[in-house]
């Protein structure tokens, strides 16, 4: 494994981080992918064999199993050899409007349920999933400085929203003297490259780290696109264009040429503008090949002809 800085922070993590989307309900929870405790728990052992010590999930995730999952498997190890990222704003309950959005009362809770959820006093990187326009970027700051103060957090992120939010927000952590987001978690792969037009300049400028998820465009950068009557409804929505299946399939011919995986060229791209990819995965055989992705390199020539069929998209991922 191979360890780099998360963003100013100093703290090292592996350069791959496990997402753990996929944990708890077993097709009975928010998706009809997902995998019970044994086969998640076998998942994240393997991950910490192979030297993964950065793990993303949320409270929202099959609503707080996954959470429950990654920490009832991360107590049979050293919690300070471990970084724990989870994420609050979707919403929780569906008879409660408050345990979902960015508001003081909504954070402080559910970052409590997050921390009981995960059995630890502190977590390495809390993170807001979305924007909420309903509650002004300072009063959401001045929640989560708190949790820093507290010990209930030890560094705040972001995730998907607009460029100009982003500024806005780390201007106001300057402005009020409040806790910065230290990471950026946005949708970028190599057939959505939107982000390269103002967030991820933003982040370079920032000193912000950069961790971006659905680094195999939910699968599609995994197989050839000809499979695509396999792929999930969302994936096929959000990727499938004529841009996208040549770029798929010069994917598929680089790793065919280099005897590697198309996942491992997906993220051997990522790996090579100095992200630390979300590979979330409930799979031990597909974690243990995604981990081969490290010693992959990609030539100047290999990554100008991934990326020269990309032509501008509509902003996916915000939502």
């Amino acid at each position: 494994m191979e360890y780099t800085t998360l963003g100013e922070t100093g703290v090292e993590v592996s350069r791959i981080c496990l997402g753990c989307m996929g944990f708890g309900g077993s097709g009975g929870g928010m998706f009809d992918w997902t995998v019970d405790e044994p086969e998640a728990t076998e998942v994240i052992d393997r991950a910490i064999e192979l030297g993964i010590n950065f793990f993303d999930t949320a409270n929202i995730y099959s609503y707080g199993e996954s959470e429950e999952i990654l920490g009832n498997a991360l107590s049979e190890y050293d919690r300070d050899e471990q970084v724990v990222a989870t994420k609050v704003w979707g919403q929780m309950r569906e008879d409660d409007p408050n345990s979902g959005g960015l508001a003081r009362k909504t954070i402080e809770q559910e970052l409590d349920n997050s921390l009981e959820r995960l059995g630890m006093e502190t977590i390495d990187l809390y993170q807001i999933h979305r924007w909420d326009p309903d509650t002004p970027i300072e009063t959401t700051l001045g929640a989560l400085d708190d949790a820093v103060r507290r010990g209930k957090t030890r560094y705040i992120g972001a995730s998907s929203m607009w460029a100009h939010q982003f500024a806005d927000a780390l201007h106001a952590s300057d402005r009020l003297g409040l806790e910065r987001f230290a990471t950026m978690q946005d949708h970028y792969n190599l057939l959505y490259r939107e982000e390269e037009r103002e967030t991820l300049p933003l982040c370079a400028k920032e000193g912000v780290g950069v961790m971006p998820w659905s680094p195999l465009a939910g699968g599609y950068l995994a197989r050839p696109h000809e499979e695509s009557e396999t792929m999930r409804e969302m994936t096929a929505e959000r990727y499938d264009s004529p841009q996208s299946r040549t770029i798929n399939e010069r994917t598929a011919e680089l790793a065919e040429e280099k005897g590697v995986s198309m996942a491992q060229i997906g993220l051997a791209w990522l790996l090579s503008k100095g992200t630390v990819p979300i590979y979330g995965t409930t799979s031990v055989s597909h974690l243990e090949d995604a981990v081969e992705a490290l010693e992959l390199d990609l030539s100047a020539s290999d990554i100008e002809y991934l990326e020269e069929p990309y032509e501008p998209m509509a902003v996916l991922g915000h939502e």
